[in-house]
């Protein structure tokens, strides 16, 4: 996460990276400043001096000289994602600046390549254009992989197109503001979608029955429904297998968890199956989930994985993902196909978004405006998960953000508002209480609001109908009935004590199922002993 810098100055210096004296008469401070930004990119930060004591300090080339900016204490400045960061992440401070890329000979004046269907490496070599940006370097010089942002990519994905691009297998709009099926704000349903990222077991089991309680009805006499993305480690699948029996959604968090950001974004197609599709693997053998249902994922810290993400997605049969975050912005952003490119800017420090078309569809993440009073305060950046928003402090500002938030959606395009939790930070003080009371408020003074999953967002999207219709919506129908329960092919379940190979220590594993030989991890999502 890009981290505050320090104010702006302007410096002085030389052509050896120093000072220059004003009265030497071969070399003036703008030749000075001229031979050091020699090469340098337009807006890139770069150290005149390398080493850890200068780690924090690096400048940039403007039409008014150098800038200069000095990360504040405990922090350093890393070239590579060009923002300051916490020192010890940071694995540059020897460099002066970022490692020059060899770029691909792609608009020359004459064409390098014998057909349109290749494209020429930075040695001028030809490879097929399908081999761009496809997360492998194919050139011997990888300048095939450096560039690859939504405008460069040779492979990118086409804009939006609303003539091509119609539901219910796509949907775009230029500005990601516009509504589906061209209803006016007054004719569509406000749906709320309360997600819980994580494990879920006897921490976290008694919250989601308070605040999932049957009496909490839709206008269409359905109970509030809710989406959870299920990591593997500590989780209850006897509490999975009942969140599902009563209709709410599963959905994938990964096994490992990982706690390394690059894993994420430089992970492999062949790595981000084993973590996701692994993961809904063991959710359907241990939660008795066996209807399907299981097709949506969020990436651990929300670091989007670029292509290789997406091609997984598509390889597994993923419906949606639900990590790519919109900056915000003056209206939200109403969820997209992936069929075109992104409506909005990749926002948050060196993420990897897609680039290319593919057919999943995209739960954005709208930032949530954490401002206590958006009418007077100063603007404060935004934040996709409810616990980040770090100046929420006790229960009342919790319930004055949750009306802002629900304001900036209701009274605009009505776009879905996501709500998104760890269930620890819930169980905190009295924020679950006034999240209770404000639900509840919602539900007496608004007759058009829907607390729904993500998937019943899609259905929606898919389908769109005005509020009166949306009352006899037959999608949202079909897991109207709460369940009372399901029989569990062991009485009491199972409380499994198991051992991996690599992963160090006993798991327990809760399951309605068999016990497997092995705690089910990454190469052996069975637990059998296979992959």
């Amino acid at each position: 996460m890009q981290l505050a810098a320090a104010l702006v100055v302007l410096l002085a210096v030389s052509a050896n990276g120093l000072r220059v004296k004003r009265q030497d008469a071969e070399a003036t401070e703008d030749e000075a400043v001229q031979a050091i930004c020699l090469g340098k990119g337009p807006g890139e930060w770069f150290r005149l001096n390398a080493g850890s004591a200068s780690c924090n300090v690096v400048v940039q080339c403007t039409s008014a000289g150098l800038q200069q900016i000095k990360c504040p204490h405990g922090l350093a400045f890393d070239l590579n994602k060009q923002a300051c960061d916490w020192k010890d992440t940071v694995s540059d401070c020897d460099q002066t600046q970022r490692p020059k890329l060899v770029l691909p000979r792609i608009n020359t004046d004459e064409p390098l390549c014998a057909t349109q269907d290749e494209l020429a490496c930075g040695d001028s070599t030809c490879i097929a254009r399908s081999l761009f940006c496809d997360g492998k370097p194919d050139c011997a010089d990888s300048s095939d992989e450096n560039i690859c942002d939504a405008e460069s990519d040779p492979n990118r994905a086409p804009p939006c197109d609303p003539a091509q691009c119609q539901l219910p297998s796509c949907f775009c709009s230029e500005t990601g503001n516009q509504i589906p099926g061209n209803l006016t704000p007054e004719q569509v349903p406000q749906m709320i979608m309360i997600t819980f990222n994580g494990a879920i077991n006897n921490n976290n089991i008694d919250l989601f029955d308070d605040l999932f309680s049957p009496s909490r009805l839709n206008p269409n006499g359905c109970p509030m429904k809710g989406t959870f993305f299920v990591s593997h480690k500590y989780t209850n699948y006897t509490a999975v297998q009942d969140l599902h029996n009563r209709g709410h959604e599963i959905g994938v968090f990964s096994i490992t968890q990982n706690d390394t950001a690059n894993y994420w974004t430089n992970a492999s197609t062949e790595e981000w199956a084993r973590e996701m599709a692994g993961q809904r693997y063991i959710i359907e053998q241990f939660a008795g989930i066996a209807d399907n249902s299981v097709v949506g994922m969020r990436t651990p810290y929300l670091r989007v994985g670029g292509n290789n993400q997406f091609s997984m997605m598509d390889d597994q049969t993923f419906l949606y993902d639900s990590t790519i975050t919109a900056p915000l912005g003056d209206l939200p952003i109403w969820p997209y196909t992936l069929l075109n490119k992104m409506p909005h800017p990749c926002h948050g420090n060196a993420q990897k978004c897609p680039t290319r078309a593919f057919p999943v569809w995209e739960m954005v993440m709208n930032e949530l405006d954490r401002r206590e009073d958006p009418r007077i305060d100063d603007n404060l950046p935004g934040c996709a998960q409810v616990d980040s928003c770090s100046n929420i402090l006790n229960g009342e500002q919790f319930y004055n953000f949750l009306n802002h938030n629900f304001d900036r959606h209701y009274l605009t395009n009505r776009a879905p508002l996501s709500l998104n939790f760890h269930s620890a930070w819930l169980k905190k003080g009295d924020f679950l209480d006034y999240l209770l009371r404000w639900i509840e408020d919602i539900q007496i003074s608004v007759t058009d609001v829907y607390f729904v999953t993500m998937t019943q967002v899609i259905e929606w999207m898919q389908e769109p109908l005005d509020v009166q219709q949306t009352k006899t919506f037959a999608s949202w129908l079909t897991k109207c009935d709460e369940s009372t329960g399901f029989e569990c092919t062991k009485p009491g379940g199972s409380n499994c004590a198991l051992h991996t190979d690599g992963v160090a220590g006993t798991f327990n594993m809760q399951t309605c199922k068999r016990c497997p030989p092995n705690f089910p991890w990454l190469n052996d999502p069975s637990g059998k002993g296979y992959f």
